[in-house]
């Protein structure tokens, strides 16, 4: 069944004017919506202050004597001064919250011809917001004077109907997405997803932004393109104020955040601002959250909350707005939980939270990201430096295998490029620097003392740890390698083929998941328990 056309529109107090016989000599855009043959209106809801009541009612008689099919329904409102934005816009709101719409019988319409143009940019804005579920439509009166209703045009602001504009808007996403990556051209399905939709957030929020992952995970560098496309979209006015928190220790580390003033502690000769008030109408980006104090991680939760804080040794407060972006390496919940980090600030900050994946969980990104490191290396120092055929092949075999267990991630893999950058020959990497490069990574490595996901962290953090005490160290340090891979796949059966990925060559039916979950059980251990 075709949908009946509603009209919502305010009484021109000037245009609808209009006294006797003469009135149908002007043009009244209300009353001339009716005139149209080949435009049917089914009601005609129109909103006027009580002073206007008698011009309505005229209104309606001409309305109803042009197009009888079309029932009119007045609606009293009232505004003390109809160029007061605030005054004007909360009255069409309250309109649209009691209005009883039916968009699934009823296609509306909202006249924006009529009324001041604060009015009219109301109730733009509110059709754009939705709270009018409709389409605007604007007429227009003939041209030169001549007889005639004029013209109408009606403007749908669903702009992803509006090729042109729908094109405009994925380029610029892209060219988003591409300035968050570097321009590496990544292929990882998740890291693509996920750099999505901090594009998104980037340049939709300025609520705090928390970036999780392991070091070398990139979670510096992001930050940095966050506030330069923020920058670049005119979305913030200041710096970007990059601090490790790791590196504030003691008295100091509070007058470094939060300012201090000339005398407020032996040393304080003159005044200090501090990095919340450099970062000012720009981002602040701490690295190394957890590392904070309880006292400075206090002070920090009041200046995002309230946007001002209390310099050292001043006696009244300071103001600074700013975006934070925290990246931490550590597990803030467990630190919630062990009293290490407050509660209050980790919800604070935990509206959006991303974690950035591994170097290894990312093995289809390191071709990509080999590219961009010898671009960068041939920016900074000046000179080509490229693979031989087989030396390429050889090192991306390697850099994609088990054995590759990049460490510190991105860190050693931006350190591997250069040092085999450097010591090529003519710019030339050769199989035998490649076979020394690896042979170093792998001593490093293997010379490392457990990480945070290495067998003394995960098991501890298990539930039913008590068992996992008891256990033999072969046990111990086998299953932290099995949680460890786990914790890298999007489910059961992909963490089962790279744990048999030998022996289940030898099988005639493969049943990876089977295995794995039986492995698990012997331990008293579940899927969900282990991969979260």
């Amino acid at each position: 069944m075709k949908k009946k056309t509603v009209i919502i529109g305010l009484l021109g107090s000037n245009l609808d004017r209009g006294e006797g016989a003469q009135r149908w000599e002007h043009w009244r855009p209300t009353v001339v919506l009716g005139q149209h043959e080949d435009f049917l209106i089914h009601r005609f809801e129109i909103l006027h202050e009580q002073k206007y009541l008698g011009l309505a009612q005229q209104v309606v008689a001409d309305l109803q004597s042009v197009s009888p099919e079309t029932r009119v329904q007045l609606h009293l409102v009232s505004f003390k001064d109809a160029w007061d934005f605030e005054e004007v816009y909360a009255t069409l709101h309250d309109f649209a919250r009691r209005y009883p719409f039916e968009p699934d019988r009823e296609d509306y319409l909202v006249h924006i011809t009529t009324g001041s143009h604060v009015q009219q940019i109301s109730l733009f804005l509110l059709t754009e917001a939705r709270y009018f579920p409709a389409r605007l439509i604007q007429t227009s009166p003939p041209k030169r004077k001549r007889e005639g209703a004029g013209t109408f045009r009606v403007i749908d602001l669903d702009l992803s109907k509006y090729d042109q504009l729908a094109s405009r808007f994925a380029r610029e996403q892209h060219e988003g997405l591409s300035f968050l990556k570097s321009g590496i051209d990544t292929k990882n399905p998740a890291f693509n997803a996920l750099i999505a939709q901090i594009e998104r957030v980037a340049i939709n929020s300025r609520e705090p932004i928390l970036l999780l992952g392991p070091t070398g995970s990139g979670k510096s560098q992001l930050a940095r393109k966050i506030y330069e496309l923020k920058r670049a979209r005119r979305q913030v006015n200041g710096d970007l104020v990059d601090v490790n928190c790791a590196t504030l220790r003691g008295d100091l580390a509070m007058s470094t955040l939060f300012s201090h003033v000339k005398g407020a502690f032996t040393g304080a000769t003159r005044d200090r601002p501090g990095h919340l008030r450099l970062a000012d109408q720009g981002v602040l980006f701490l690295d190394e959250i957890g590392e904070l104090g309880r006292d400075e991680q206090a002070m920090l939760l009041r200046a995002l909350e309230e946007k001002r804080f209390l310099p050292v040794g001043a006696d009244k407060e300071v103001r600074s707005d700013f975006q934070l972006i925290a990246g931490t390496n550590r597990h803030l919940k467990k630190e919630v939980q062990t009293g290490n980090f407050r509660e209050d600030l980790f919800a604070r900050i935990n509206l959006w939270t991303f974690r950035l994946p591994s170097l290894q969980e990312r093995r289809e990104d390191v071709e990509p990201n080999l590219n961009y490191e010898l671009a960068q290396f041939s920016k900074t120092h000046g000179r080509q430096a490229t693979f031989s055929k087989e030396a390429r092949e050889l090192f991306l075999h390697f850099a994609v295998s088990s054995k590759a267990t990049w460490n510190a991630n991105f860190r050693d893999f931006n350190a591997a490029i250069t040092r085999m950058a450097t010591l090529a020959p003519g710019g030339r990497i050769t199989v035998e620097i490649v076979k020394d490069e690896i042979e170093r990574l792998q001593a490093v490595w293997q010379a490392e003392p457990a990480t945070e996901d290495g067998d003394e962290q995960i098991l501890p953090a298990l539930p039913g740890n008590e068992k996992s005490r008891k256990m033999d160290r072969f046990d111990q340090i086998q299953l932290a390698g099995v949680i460890k891979i786990c914790r890298q796949c999007k489910n059961i059966s992909a963490a089962g083929r790279e744990l048999f990925a030998v022996s289940r060559q030898r099988k005639q039916n493969t049943n990876d998941a089977d295995r794995l979950r039986k492995y698990l059980a012997r331990f008293g251990l579940a899927w969900q328990e282990v991969s979260e």
